[in-house]
């Protein structure tokens, strides 16, 4: 999943793409690199953000991804807590629904997902992006936020939204130490026994900074050794700002793990991509 930012205030990327032109730009050469769909997002959700006015947050988003449904063969995301940017987007083109707040942003956020019939991602996030991070503390953050998110998919199905439409993330980041984040991918695997896919989006965030010392824009070996363990603990889906180089160091590991079983059988051509997508 590549990131598409099209904010003034993104924690990397912010200001980038605000030119809906400079967005379908970027989105197709993220296509390129071998994204297999692109995620849209006019609020920025940093530790310490605000809110952003309904109307700003459409002027960003719903001309980015009519245009980009015109430009773009893979699906769209649209990452918003917002019922009617949501319908929006979906009206414009988009095909799934990515809600940092596991839908108690907004009490009307399920049934536009469940009317649309849109795939939804729910995500853990403790309180708010701009308190989020004031000293959070869990019991046990594992079995915390698989707690959390097993209620999300109750809520979600209760809403009518079908189970089969639903994944789930644990929200590296949201409300989270870097020892917590550590934690939650050292033990991704227990999200598993919820039975939805998971989405994991480790991409550039301030506990790589922490554990490497580095800066953002010089984070893309823990960022790439976060996607390859997500994958190895069963992540469907890595939500990333450097899409080539994740694409190459998921192929190349999806590539030395089935090296065994392609040595057994006849060998077939596989369209480009395809190692990527069976990890």
């Amino acid at each position: 999943m590549g990131i598409l930012n099209v904010t003034p205030d993104s924690f990397s990327d912010g200001g980038r793409f605000l030119d809906p032109r400079e967005a379908v730009r970027q989105a197709q050469r993220m296509f390129a690199e071998g994204a297999d769909l692109v995620d849209v997002g006019g609020e920025s959700t940093r530790p310490g953000s605000l809110p952003v006015p309904l109307a700003e947050e459409l002027h960003r988003t719903i001309p980015v991804i009519r245009a980009l449904a015109k430009h773009v063969t893979i699906p769209i995301s649209i990452d918003t807590s917002k019922a009617d940017v949501a319908q929006l987007a979906v009206e414009a083109g988009a095909s799934l629904i990515n809600d940092v707040t596991a839908l108690r942003g907004d009490a009307r956020m399920a049934l536009v997902a469940a009317r649309a019939r849109v795939p939804i991602v729910l995500m853990h996030m403790r309180g708010r992006p701009r308190t989020m991070q004031a000293r959070p503390r869990y019991r046990d953050v594992v079995s915390d936020v698989r707690e959390f998110l097993a209620e999300a998919i109750e809520r979600a199905e209760r809403a009518g939204i079908a189970s089969e439409a639903i994944l789930v993330d644990p929200g590296l980041g949201f409300g989270k130490t870097a020892a917590h984040n550590l934690q939650l991918l050292q033990q991704l695997h227990v999200l598993q026994s919820l039975g939805k896919p998971v989405v994991v989006g480790a991409s550039r965030k301030s506990f790589i900074g922490r554990t490497l010392d580095r800066g953002v824009e010089d984070r893309l070996a823990g960022s790439l050794a976060c996607a390859v363990w997500a994958a190895q603990q069963g992540a469907h889906v890595v939500r990333v700002h450097d899409v080539r180089p994740t694409v190459e160091v998921l192929t190349m590991w999806s590539a030395i793990r089935d090296a065994s079983r392609s040595q057994r059988r006849p060998r077939r051509h596989r369209p480009a991509g395809a190692a990527r997508r069976a990890a």
